[in-house]
Parts: structure tokens; C-alpha cells; sequence
């Protein structure tokens, strides 16, 4: 039987992070591949008009009647630490990967809207560089699904079982995309931008903040969140390419492949075509690929 949580406030985090810091995890996994292992539903959750506008600012969306496509993952982000740091994940949570992220909006949301939003965790699978897992994450509005996102997560804990090949996920399945004819601009991403996104959205993860604490888990300097890159190339999308209106009903997937290194000037590129952009963050002079991804509409 799964583990369920049901909620009417989203969780504190410094909790969340202590557990995380200190919990105990067995480190492997010889459960049933098949069924979800935890599930959280957070009820009648408004928006915090100070906050979203907050997080327009250090994203780069312009003002707007509708909520950003990724900011909805802000609200479920105490929600998945918990799932993670339960009973029900057997890995310790520090040194978990986020690789890759799909977004789905069924409909835009509106700074009005009153939400249900919940998180699956699903079992992990083994694969060659240790444990992948996928947290789901759906958000509902008076009953009707609004937007969905899928999490693609590695634990490089070892294992024992001989690891399984499994299908393309989250921001993996189109590969290194075609930006032969694309557009490019340059972005300055400030040292501080890692603690800027951390007081909106509540991940203090010790690598984002600065460069002492980075060092403390192996990184020479703070990184930026991969969610921040992810919204900020989205911004990008809305205000470059779409002339500041995106479709309604879209999937915005992306792979994080490496770390950006704060402070750091990185190249973002983009190709329209029919129904599908494809786009990418890299270094400038493009020889060190920090994410690639595609915004697919009707």
C-alpha cells in the first residue's frame, strides 16, 4: 500500500532539509517496479501574488495575467522533498541528480486559480549509473487537470540487480537538437542568482547558494538551479520567439546536462519550426552544453 500524505499547508522546508540531512536510507531497492511508492496531495492552495511576481523578476517573465508554465513546479517543490525524504525513498537524498523535467499545460493558469496539487513518487529502476525515478507532480482546478510535469531523478547509489535499459525520459527523447538555423543571445547570469531563486522558491540546497558552500559538496562554485535555467529559457521563448504570447496547451521538456558555474555569461539558442521549438543553453563558444530542449504545441 503506498504511503499517503493529505495536506491543507504546504510543508515547512528547514524541516524537510534536517531530515534530509540526517535520515537514515537503506540505499537500495528490491520493491515492486510497478507501483507508486508515496503519494501528497496539497488542498486549496491560492497563489501568493508577492511571491509570483518575485519570481517573474529573477526569471525574466514579463507581467502577466497568467502564471508562468514553471511555476507551479515552485509550489510542489516542498511536496516532492517530502515524498523524499519519507520512508518510502531508499536513497539519502543528498547527491540525488535532477536530469531532466516535462512540463505539460493542459490550459494556462491564472493568478486566481485555487489548486490541488499532488506528487507521486515512483519506484526506482536501476540503471547504469545507479537508480532513476520519476516524481509526478498534476495540478487541478476545480476537478479538471490543468498541468503536469514529470521529474527524472538519479541516485548513483550501487545495486546489486543487473540494471535495465529503459525508454528516452524527461527531456532526453530528442537527443542534442538541429540549431543549425537557430537565433542566439547572450545572457549574464549574476553570482547571486542561485540565492535569489532559493529565497522564492525554498530550495536552499547548499550548492546554489555560494561558493563556500558549493565547495563543501565537491563544486568549485555555486550552480544555478536547473529549474531557474528551465524557466528562464522559457521566459526567453514568451518574450523572443512567441512575441509575448505562448500557445495555450503546450510541453516544454528539457535534459540538464551540466552544471552552470556561478557567476557565468552562457549562450541561449532557439529554432522555431511548424509546431515545435527547439532550444539550448550553453557556454559561450558552445563547447560545454549546460541543457537542450523543445517546446512542442498543436
Amino acid at each position: 500500500m503506498p504511503l499517503q500524505f493529505d495536506l491543507s499547508t504546504r510543508p515547512a522546508i528547514l524541516p524537510l532539509y534536517f531530515r534530509a540531512l540526517t535520515a537514515r536510507k537503506p540505499g537500495s531497492f528490491s520493491g515492486d517496479e510497478e507501483q507508486v511508492l508515496a503519494s501528497v496531495t496539497l488542498h486549496n492552495q491560492p497563489i501568493d501574488r508577492a511571491l509570483l511576481r518575485a519570481y517573474r523578476e529573477v526569471c525574466g517573465f514579463a507581467p502577466g495575467q497568467y502564471l508562468p508554465a514553471t511555476y507551479p513546479f515552485v509550489l510542489a517543490m516542498p511536496l516532492q522533498l517530502k515524498l523524499l525524504v519519507s520512508e518510502a525513498f531508499p536513497f539519502p537524498v543528498l547527491g540525488v541528480v535532477h536530469t531532466g523535467n516535462r512540463i505539460t499545460q493542459h490550459r494556462p493558469l491564472r493568478d486566481d486559480d485555487v489548486m490541488e496539487i499532488r506528487c507521486d513518487l515512483c519506484p526506482p529502476v536501476a540503471v547504469k549509473r545507479g537508480y532513476e525515478f520519476e516524481l509526478i507532480t498534476s495540478v487541478r482546478v476545480a476537478g479538471d487537470l490543468v498541468w503536469e510535469c514529470v521529474s527524472t531523478l538519479l541516485s548513483r547509489a550501487q545495486h546489486q540487480q543487473r540494471p535495465k535499459s529503459r525508454g528516452a525520459s524527461a527531456g532526453q527523447a530528442g537527443g542534442v537538437p538541429d540549431l543549425s538555423e537557430a537565433t542566439s543571445t547572450t545572457w549574464w547570469v549574476a553570482a547571486d542568482t542561485g540565492r535569489r531563486y532559493a529565497s522564492i522558491s525554498g530550495d536552499r540546497n547548499p550548492i546554489h547558494l555560494c561558493a563556500p558552500t558549493a565547495k563543501l559538496f565537491g563544486f568549485p562554485r555555486a550552480i544555478a538551479h536547473g529549474m531557474w535555467t528551465k524557466a528562464r529559457c522559457l521566459a526567453a521563448l514568451e518574450t523572443e520567439t512567441f512575441a509575448g504570447a505562448l500557445p495555450d496547451r503546450f510541453t516544454l521538456d528539457v535534459a540538464f546536462i551540466k552544471p552552470v558555474f556561478l557567476p557565468t555569461e552562457v549562450c541561449f539558442q532557439s529554432q522555431q519550426g511548424d509546431h515545435t521549438t527547439v532550444f539550448s543553453v550553453t557556454s559561450v563558444g558552445g563547447k560545454r552544453a549546460h541543457l537542450t530542449g523543445s517546446l512542442v504545441h498543436d
